[in-house]
Order: C-alpha cells, then sequence, then structure tokens
C-alpha cells in the first residue's frame, strides 16, 4: 500500500507523519518549531515564508528515518488559514505573510463591509462577513500600507498553497482555504469578482484558480524530491487549511460529528453537505477540503486564557487540573470573559478580559482556575449554540488540541456542549488529515469510508453530560453571552 506524508504547517512550528496506507498506523513523526517577525507593532503577526519551507524538509526527513521507508505514494499539505503570501512574477516572496491572528488590517475590513452594503450584503455575496484575520483585508492592507510592493504583486497564496507550489512547481488553491480568504462565493466555489474588484479591479488575474479538492496539486519536482530525500513524481494533493485538514483527521466527514480544537486558539466545526451560511456572519460558512461544507465557530481565547491563570497561581498543569476539580461548576459566581486578545467569535477585535462577580469570599485560587477555563468553554460554545441554531444537529464532539488532555476540561466540554465528548487514539489532528487526503486523492472512493477505516476513538476518554451541569451551565451561558453584549460599546470606546 505505501506510506502517506502529511505535513501541518502552522504558527508555531511545522509537523509532519508518516501514515502506512494499509492501517492507518503513524509509522514516524516530527516537529520543527519556528517564531514570528520580531520588532512589530501590537497586532501584526508576520512570518517569512521560507522558514516554513526549511523546516518541512527538516520534518519530513526525520520523519521518513523514524519511520525507515522512502515508499512514499502521496504527500498532502495542512497549513494555517488565512496568511496571505504575496508573490512577484518569478514567484519570489515579496514580503513576509501577515497571518490569521495578524488583526492590523481592522481598519480596511471596516471600509470593505461599509463600501459592500454592510454585513449582511458581503455575507449574501460571500456566505462570510470580512474579518480582520481573513486574507481580503491583509491585500488591501498592503496595497494602502505598502503600494511599491503591492504593484510588485503578481500572484496571491496561502501558506499551504505555497508549499504545494514549492513542492510542485505549481501555483494552484482548493476551495476550502480559498473560502477563509472572504473573497469567495462559498455555495459556488468561485472567486466572487464585486468583492474582489473594491480591493483592485486587476486582483482578479492574481488569484489562482480554484481546483477541486479531490485533485492533485501536481507531483514532486526534483529538486523538492531532492531537499526531502524522496524520489521525483511523488503525488501531491490539494491540501487545505488546517481546519479542514483537522475534520478530515478527525474523522469529521459525514453529518452527527463535530471536532472541538482546544488549542491556543479555538476551533467548532462540523460537516454539512450543503452550505450552512449566517446571516449575522458570526459563524463562518466554510467549504471543507472533500467537496462539502465545513461551518465553523474561532475563538482566539482557549488556553491563552488558562495559561496566563495558570502561570498567574504558579500551578503546573497537573495542579490546574486539580484547581478545577476542587471548585464547583460555576466556580461559585466567578465569571471570566476570556477576550484577553480581542475575539472572534463574537467578533469583538477590541475585546478585553473581564473578571465579573468577584467577592472576599469566592476570591480565590481553585475558583478562578475553575472560571478561567469555563469561561474559555463558554465561548466556545457561544459559536456551537450558533452552529444549532443554523441547523448543526450534534451527535457527538470530537475533542483535540492541548486543552483535551485534561480531563477535568473534557468533563466540562460534555456538560457545556450538552453532549458526550471523546479523543482520538491518533491525536495528530491537521498533519493526519493531510495524509488521508493524499490516500483518497490517490485511490480515489468514498473520504468518510477512509476516515471510518483509519480514525479511532479514545473510548477511555468518552465523558458523558450530567443533566444537572447542564442546566446550570445553560445558566451561566446566559450570563457570560449578556455580558459580552452589554460591554462592547465599553471595549471600542
Amino acid at each position: 500500500m505505501g506510506f502517506y506524508v502529511g505535513i501541518d504547517c502552522g504558527s508555531q512550528g511545522t509537523k509532519t507523519v508518516v501514515v502506512d496506507g494499509g492501517d492507518g498506523r503513524v509509522a514516524g513523526s516530527s516537529y520543527v518549531g519556528y517564531s514570528y517577525v520580531e520588532g512589530l507593532p501590537p497586532g501584526h503577526r508576520e512570518q517569512e515564508p521560507g522558514i516554513w519551507v526549511v523546516a518541512m524538509i527538516k520534518a519530513v526527513r526525520d520523519a521518513l528515518a523514524q519511520a525507515g521507508t522512502k515508499r512514499v505514494e502521496g504527500i498532502g499539505v495542512s497549513g494555517q488559514q488565512h496568511g496571505f503570501v504575496p508573490l512577484d512574477t518569478s514567484g519570489k516572496v515579496i514580503r513576509p505573510a501577515k497571518l490569521w491572528n495578524d488583526t492590523s488590517t481592522a481598519i480596511e475590513c471596516r471600509w470593505l463591509i461599509e463600501r459592500l452594503g454592510g454585513v449582511r450584503r458581503v455575507v449574501e455575496l460571500t456566505g462570510n462577513t470580512i474579518l480582520p484575520g481573513f486574507t481580503a483585508g491583509k491585500i488591501l492592507w498592503l496595497k494602502n500600507h505598502e503600494p511599491a510592493n503591492y504593484l510588485r504583486l503578481a500572484t496571491v497564496l496561502l501558506p499551504h498553497d505555497y508549499l504545494n507550489l514549492w513542492l510542485t512547481g505549481h501555483a494552484t488553491m482548493e476551495a476550502g482555504d480559498a473560502s477563509g480568504t472572504a473573497l469567495m462565493d462559498v455555495r459556488t466555489r468561485e472567486w466572487k469578482e464585486e468583492v474582489v474588484e473594491i480591493i483592485d479591479p486587476g486582483l482578479i488575474t492574481k488569484l489562482p484558480e480554484i481546483q477541486p479538492s479531490s485533485e492533485p496539486a501536481g507531483t514532486l519536482r526534483r529538486e523538492a524530491a531532492e531537499a526531502l530525500g524522496l524520489y521525483e513524481g511523488v503525488m501531491v494533493s490539494a491540501g487545505g487549511g488546517d481546519n479542514m485538514m483537522g475534520a478530515i483527521g478527525t474523522g469529521n466527514t459525514r453529518p452527527g460529528i463535530v471536532t472541538v480544537s482546544l488549542g491556543t486558539s479555538g476551533t467548532i466545526y462540523a460537516y454539512s453537505a450543503k452550505p450552512v451560511v449566517d446571516p449575522l456572519g458570526e459563524a463562518h460558512a466554510f467549504c471543507d477540503s472533500t467537496g462539502a461544507w465545513l461551518p465553523l465557530a474561532c475563538t482566539m481565547n482557549v488556553t491563552v486564557a488558562t495559561e496566563v491563570v495558570r502561570g498567574l497561581l504558579s500551578l503546573s498543569h497537573g495542579g490546574l487540573e486539580e484547581a478545577v476539580e476542587a471548585a464547583p461548576v460555576g466556580s461559585n459566581g466567578v465569571v471570566l470573559l476570556p477576550y484577553l486578545t480581542g475575539e472572534r467569535t463574537p467578533n469583538v477585535p477590541d475585546g478585553k478580559g473581564v473578571l465579573y462577580g468577584l467577592t472576599p469570599e469566592n476570591l480565590t485560587l481553585s475558583n478562578l482556575a475553575r472560571a478561567a477555563m469555563e469561561g474559555a468553554t463558554m465561548g466556545l460554545n457561544f459559536g456551537f449554540n450558533r452552529l444549532k441554531q443554523m441547523g448543526i444537529e450534534p451527535g457527538e464532539v470530537r475533542l483535540t488540541g492541548g486543552g483535551s488532555k485534561n480531563g477535568a476540561w473534557r468533563r466540562m466540554c460534555s456538560d457545556v456542549f450538552g453532549v458526550e465528548t471523546v479523543c482520538l487514539s491518533v491525536d495528530e489532528g491537521a498533519a493526519y488529515g493531510a495524509a488521508l487526503q493524499a490516500l483518497w486523492t490517490r485511490e480515489g472512493g468514498s473520504i468518510s469510508e477512509i476516515t471510518d477505516r483509519f480514525v479511532r476513538l479514545d473510548e477511555a476518554t468518552r465523558s458523558k453530560p450530567d443533566p444537572a451541569n447542564v442546566e446550570k451551565y445553560n445558566r451561566l451561558q446566559w450570563l457570560q453571552d449578556r455580558l459580552s453584549t452589554d460591554l462592547r460599546s465599553v471595549f471600542s470606546s
């Protein structure tokens, strides 16, 4: 059957796995970290795309050495969504890439929304609003702030597209990742010229044609093969954004399954056979990378909140779990609105963290620890509730990310979400999904049959909701949502 390489280019590092195409076993894995461009103003997050290539080469070589094989049948690449990689006519990077967590484009996004007729009109056009994290605002930012660089712009790529270009020599883009640009109509999987031309009438010629996610991006060129220690001509799949590949890697390829990632930021998403468009623009109407759709909500503050509080209280990770367990549901009235780095869902980019409900009696270590975890989880549940209001019917939540290793958090998630939660036996997330997409591209057939065959659950982690706790969290959710709504005018003042 051969082996498949899955690569996930994230904002903190690149993960690579080598997956056995016969049984789905991870035969080798490697991770190479890197950092942001230093010295930038607040709100700016950038990286040199060249470091992704260097990291990918090392991670692939190390994972292949661990697996003891070069019999690779396919390569799939996952990448951090929304990043803007600008190339000139020779295919060289013009400037560092602005990343998904770069919020410096808020002014450009507001301008675009106003010119297009408001949020509801933008959603009518593309299925999504235009948020500071999305690619559209970054392109306009380059035009406004670095006009000389903009004049050099010949091709717009996303991070995973750039790695595909390096691997194959071809500039391509697929619908899943492209749907996070805010330039594509998610219903038709085509660029929306009315939106594109607001930025620049000539921009449409700089956007690659959107190809089906089931088609290869190309084959491994000779120079790339030599650098990776592989043979020329290996198939490279279309790849996709990290959330799209995470959906495949968690088996979220059929209705009823919801994936929740408890990472630095948090995502919650579900498979849909048809577009799911939020007229308010709070949930994202993305395409997935298998030909279907992936309605999604993203929050900026998940382990951001718990790690800040853990550091403040000088707790180990085990100590944090013990502290959370020592406090009751609701943290004796202590509520943390966790907008420490602003927020994306709900869209409160100027939001701030707020501690509410403090008294001399409840201001304790354990209550603060639990309030941080509850605040982050209910922040995700705001988006989860929005997805349910639009017709998503969850039967099971599959947890992934660093926070899912915390037993107290897993139990809290089942109570807050009101459904059973479970983790994966192989929690390689987006990298694993990228490898499975490559296998699917080569073998054909049903993607859900492939994920049913390979994605296995860790039943020892399964948690069932406690009805009494579900009721308590429903009341707390109302309070957190009300606080968020009432304070938005304060945040922006």
